[in-house]
Order: structure tokens, then C-alpha cells, then sequence
């Protein structure tokens, strides 16, 4: 973090889980009850919002809108909205799964005053952090301040940019006391990570930065060959961040969801935009962190198949 980031913290506000999504319950079932509001930009990773239904907790949707060739969101009308019906934690997914989006420092003030505002308890996933391509920059948000960092729980994990995750390990930085005290009695109860896990993740941190920028260079360029390649019809808007396009199929129109018919005619599974929240609907999900081959024959397939 420091290295990469910037962002000096405290080591004894580390713990590890086997994954994010179980940091996130984690967190939820300490620090949140039945009926509690979680924030999260939508669309979003579908586990997450599974995890939030599934606890029984409330999901307040802050949408990401089209703007330009990125993806905003309405700062003043979540601020309006949860002086109507408060909430109890912002999920904060930067960079941003499914659209690639990395927040700029501003915006990521802007937040961090909506949270002191509300009394917010900020869940902050940055597991993509080490995948931001140029001219883009990651800034963790437990950086911003002192007092930002008080009330964030920051979560993350080598297992995407390293791609290990079957090794079973994430890392939480929790900053906010009574979460951080709540999480550790009694001292088992959430488990702990694979000793591999744990090896892997050092290994890649400690000793991949040469590797890490290579795969960097080559996700610009398949970000670029999307882009480029994507026929008439599906738009696209080139990721900040991450291996993934979400792609527009809106002006489509097919008479069959988009996945089912990518993978009949053109044997491309891709992800069911509809499974990332109501914004999806008209959306896949593809992931180009492949070889270059692979990546023009599946976009190849899709372009003959709407040919």
C-alpha cells in the first residue's frame, strides 16, 4: 500500500479472511442489523448483492450513469435520499465491478463527507487497486484522512491481479475501533486464510511488480482491441480499471436474454448483465484478461453472431 499507494496504515488493524465477500459478512453481521441500509453503486457484483439480501439487510442503489465515455453518479441526490431513510454502510467497490470506473480524489471526498454526514461505516473493496491502467491513478480511501479512516474497513486481496483465487485470501485493514474489536472475539469465529493463500499473496506483493506491470500492458491493449473490434450495435465505454467490459447490448433488441443467445450463436459465455441489479438489464459482462488469440476469435464469435 505504501509502495503503490501511498497510503501508510497501521499494521495492527490488519486481519485476513479467506475472501471478500466474507470480509464483507464479516463486517455486515458485527457492525449492521436486520433491515439496516447498505450503499453500493449499482450495477454491481452480483455476490455482494447476494450477501446483502441474503442478511436480510436493505440495499440503497446509487446508480451509475452514462457520462460521456465514463460513468458518473448523483452525489446530491444520495445525500438527499438518506436524510429521508438513513442507511448504516456505504459498500464502496473502487475501481468499480462491472464498469471499470476509478474514482478521482474529489469524488472520493465528496463520499467520504456524505459518510461523516450520515454516519456512515464505509466498506471499502479496492481488490482490483493494482489492475488501474494509465493514466489513472488508485487512491485508497481510508488515505483521505485521519478521520475517514476511523469509520473505513478497507478490503483486499491479490487474487485478482495475480489471479490466485482458489489460494483463498484477502486482507482487510480495519479501521473503524469497534468493528476492529467486535471482529476479534471470539478469536475463531470467522476462520482464518490458507497458509498457500497466504504464501501466494506474499510472493505477489513482495516480488511481482515486474509481472504486474506486464499484465498491465497487455489489459491496455485488449482493453484497446475491444474497443476497436466490438461490431455495430454493442457500445462500450473503455474501462479505468479492472479486465472487464461491460457492454451495452441495449440497441439490440434481441427477442432472448443476452447471455443465452451470445452462447448459442455465438459460443461466448458471457456475464447476464440482469444478475448485477436492475441497471443491467441490456448489459454483459465480458472479461478480456486472456491472450490476445483468444480475445479476437470471442470477439470474432460475436460479431458474426449479430452479422
Amino acid at each position: 500500500m505504501r509502495e503503490r499507494h501511498g497510503w501508510v496504515l497501521d499494521a495492527a488493524h490488519v486481519r485476513e479472511f479467506t475472501d471478500i465477500n466474507q470480509g464483507l459478512q464479516a463486517v455486515l453481521h458485527v457492525a449492521t442489523r436486520p433491515g439496516d441500509g447498505v450503499v453500493v453503486h449499482t450495477p454491481a457484483y452480483p455476490p455482494f448483492l447476494e450477501t446483502i439480501a441474503s442478511m436480510g439487510r436493505r440495499p440503497h442503489p446509487v446508480p451509475y450513469t452514462p457520462d460521456g465515455d465514463t460513468w458518473t453518479f448523483d452525489a446530491d441526490r444520495l445525500d438527499r435520499e438518506l436524510r429521508e431513510r438513513p442507511a448504516r454502510v456505504l459498500l464502496l467497490v473502487n475501481p468499480h465491478n462491472p464498469t471499470g470506473r476509478v474514482l478521482r480524489r474529489e469524488e472520493l471526498r465528496t463520499l467520504a463527507g456524505l459518510a461523516l454526514r450520515h454516519g456512515l461505516l464505509v466498506v471499502a473493496d479496492e481488490i482490483h487497486s493494482d489492475l488501474v491502467h494509465a493514466p489513472h491513478r488508485h487512491l485508497p480511501f481510508a488515505s483521505l484522512s485521519a478521520e475517514v479512516a476511523a469509520r473505513t474497513v478497507t478490503l483486499t486481496s491479490a487474487t485478482k491481479a495475480f489471479n490466485v483465487p482458489g489460494l483463498r485470501c484477502a486482507v482487510a485493514h480495519v479501521g473503524a475501533a469497534e468493528v476492529r474489536e467486535a471482529l476479534a472475539h471470539p478469536t475463531h469465529l470467522y476462520g482464518e486464510p490458507n497458509t498457500f493463500g497466504v504464501a501466494a499473496t506474499l510472493a505477489a506483493w513482495r516480488d511481482g511488480d515486474a509481472w504486474l506491470a506486464e499484465l498491465r500492458t497487455v489489459l491496455a491493449r485488449n482493453a484497446a482491441l475491444v474497443a476497436q473490434e466490438l461490431p455495430p450495435g454493442v457500445r462500450h465505454r473503455t474501462p479505468q480499471a479492472t479486465f472487464l467490459a461491460w457492454l451495452d447490448c441495449r440497441e439490440l433488441d434481441l427477442d432472448t436474454d443476452l447471455q443465452t443467445f451470445f452462447l448459442k450463436e455465438a459460443r461466448v459465455l458471457l456475464n447476464d448483465g440482469r444478475t448485477f441489479g436492475a441497471e443491467g438489464e441490456g448489459f454483459v459482462r465480458l472479461n478480456f484478461g486472456t491472450s490476445e488469440g483468444i480475445l479476437r476469435e470471442i470477439l470474432h464469435r460475436i460479431r458474426n453472431a449479430l452479422t
